[in-house]
């Protein structure tokens, strides 16, 4: 029953990610107005808002004028519920398993709008960020997650840098440096490369599948697959762990 009532939080969550994912791109606030069909303006009713159930009901269209509503909008809830739940079922029901399904509940949103428009709100990028930090169980554990972060963020600042001076353009963006340290902060170094390597082979067949297409296609999102990468790794952090042990030693 409270695993149960666990992935209805994140639903109910991921419902309210929805909105933050539609305005937040657009500088409009997620609290005013209230929810409403973006086709007809029409606001919706309370039962028009039920995580994943309304849009089953409504046969994912409006209620008042029948157009479409996109598969987004319970895809992310489902996922939103998973991520709750499965990080109750690893690290029980307490402060900093919610604030980890926090982290990566923003880190979806963040691979949404990354994937459809392709930015990266700061607002947002902050938020996982401090959530990342802040999902410790004791001050010296938060100590650890904030020096891991500036480690990633410094380094991925230098190799930036570099890279940019060696091919003479932009080499990676800010948002790229953030996630990176929201990375080393939810799973520390070893595992926050390990992660980062895994994002990167993700990313693999789709930059191939884009060779040869227009350059505004080939702008591939990255930060969906270093999320993607990010969970993967924290989800089997014991087996990755125990895999690179048996590696180096």
């Amino acid at each position: 029953m409270e695993l149960l009532f666990v992935f209805i939080l994140g639903a109910a969550i991921g419902s309210f990610l929805n909105v933050v994912i539609l305005r937040t791109p657009r500088d409009e606030s997620v609290s005013f107005p209230a929810s409403h069909c973006m086709s007809c303006n029409t606001p919706l009713r309370i039962w028009h808002n039920i995580p994943i159930f309304s849009w089953l009901f409504l046969r994912g269209k409006c209620a008042f004028c029948g157009e479409k509503i996109s598969m987004q909008y319970p895809l992310v809830e489902v996922l939103s519920g998973l991520i709750f739940l499965f990080s109750a079922m690893k690290m029980g029901i307490n402060f900093p398993s919610f604030t980890l399904a926090l982290t990566f509940d923003v880190l979806l949103a963040l691979s949404v709008i990354d994937f459809r428009y392709k930015m990266v709100p700061d607002s947002l990028n902050l938020f996982a960020l401090t959530t990342a930090m802040i999902s410790a169980s004791s001050f010296g554990e938060f100590g650890y997650n904030v020096t891991n972060a500036l480690l990633f963020a410094g380094g991925f600042t230098l190799l930036r840098f570099y890279l940019s001076y060696a091919i003479k353009k932009e080499a990676m963006g800010e948002a790229d440096i953030m996630i990176a340290a929201t990375m080393g902060a939810l799973l520390g170094v070893k595992l926050g490369l390990v992660a980062i390597f895994a994002g990167a082979a993700l990313a693999l067949p789709a930059l191939l599948l884009t060779q040869g297409e227009s350059e505004e296609s080939k702008q591939l999102p990255f930060i969906p697959f270093l999320a993607m990468g990010c969970w993967i790794v924290w989800m089997f952090d014991t087996y990755v762990t125990a895999y690179l042990a048996g590696l180096y030693g």
